[in-house]
């Protein structure tokens, strides 16, 4: 996976933008296999270092073993961010947000939910409020396989074979040339929308509706 990213910046994006739930996610570099020492030489090896274009640091970890995924490494990886992310005379309260993102092979959190985000709370009497530091710790689950972006993303991570991979381009075109085709025929004006939709099956009579009214905009 780390070749694989290697200055995709598409590639990384889209997993971050999923993870996080977030469309608004845009690379600004990205660095595999970096290796990463604190004060005393003690080191870490990150897997994709990835830097957004508002500063915020993002680790994100691909682990096939979950004794590689566990807590006290989170922290040591989440600690190292954040001591080469200031420089001399920067001020602390300007530090950006960093996350720490573990995609494990199997559900090391053992709870069955696809993503684990982990934040630290401020225990105020009966209640927890979050402390707010920046400071992101996340666990994705690779056995997860709903029916949404996090669990096609999980498939895609689990294929031995590229070709059985969903191709979100490939599908994006596909629905694009559908919208086209069936734009022409509207201009035409010979077919009922319900019968263009018996020859456009990937479209649904909403849909064609919607680009009935765009034509109809255009003209």
């Amino acid at each position: 996976m780390t070749v694989c990213l290697a200055d995709n910046y598409e590639g990384v994006e889209l997993i971050l933008r999923i993870i996080l739930g977030r469309k608004d996610i845009t690379i600004q570099t990205i660095r595999t296999q970096e290796p990463m020492k604190n004060l005393q030489g003690r080191s870490a090896i990150l897997d994709v270092h990835a830097i957004d274009n508002t500063k915020k640091e993002f680790d994100v970890e691909i682990q096939r073993s979950g004794t590689g995924a566990g807590e006290k490494r989170a922290r040591h990886n989440s600690s190292l961010l954040d001591a080469h992310i200031l420089k001399p005379g920067d001020d602390t309260k300007d530090i950006p947000d960093s996350y720490v993102i573990f995609i494990t092979e199997t559900d090391v959190m053992k709870g069955n939910q696809p993503i684990y985000p982990v934040e630290r709370y401020v225990t105020i009497k009966e209640n927890k409020v979050l402390f707010g530091d920046g400071s992101h710790i996340i666990y994705v689950n690779g056995k997860y396989r709903g029916n949404d972006e996090i669990g096609k993303l999980m498939y895609d991570f689990s294929c031995t074979n590229p070709e059985d991979m969903r191709n979100e381009a490939a599908r994006k075109a596909a629905l694009d040339n559908a919208k086209e085709t069936a734009k022409r025929m509207i201009k035409k004006g010979k077919m009922p929308l319900e019968e263009i939709a018996d020859y456009i099956p990937s479209l649904s009579l909403d849909e064609l509706k919607q680009l009935e009214a765009e034509v109809k905009q255009m003209a």
